[in-house]
């Protein structure tokens, strides 16, 4: 390529390049929608029970609390996780979408010895759904709890 056609072609992709960057600034955000329910656990600090972006809806980790604010703290690991899949779904269904939905879910235990338990209880309520899944072992949560759920889903 000839020294003019290299600084015509430079000149083109730097003409191209500095309109992409000035009109990103016009183009429209992302509208972030704060979802809330009174049918799950309560958001206990700054943020929201989930924030839809798009076409996904983004849950903040769950704890084993009752809608009304109580802590299943000192109750079986079977009970927390009951109430932990119930403040999951209410908040899908809030934000319009459901556990059929599901993209990635992150769990959090205090006791790997739980994770067998955990894992009949959540194949039996997502049924033939098997969304992307990560459980972490933890050596406490929050209120001496036993697990924490947290979640992406498609709306």
């Amino acid at each position: 390529m000839s020294n003019l056609a290299s600084a015509v072609f430079a000149g083109a992709v730097g003409a191209a390049a500095a309109h992409y960057f000035l009109s990103a600034g016009a183009r429209k955000r992302p509208r972030l929608e704060p979802v809330s329910t009174s049918h799950a656990s309560p958001a206990a600090g700054h943020y929201s029970q989930a924030v839809k972006n798009g076409g996904e809806v983004f849950v903040s980790g769950l704890l084993p609390i009752m809608p009304d604010g109580t802590k299943l703290s000192g109750n079986t690991f079977e009970a927390q996780a009951t109430q932990v899949l119930r403040n999951l779904e209410a908040i899908l269904h809030e934000a319009g979408s459901g556990l059929d939905r599901l993209i990635q879910v992150r769990v959090y235990i205090t006791d790997v010895k739980n994770w067998g338990l955990f894992n009949e209880m959540y194949a039996n309520k997502l049924g033939a759904h098997r969304p992307a899944r990560c459980v972490v072992p933890v050596p406490e949560l929050h209120f001496g709890l036993l697990l924490e759920v947290e979640a992406v889903a498609a709306l």
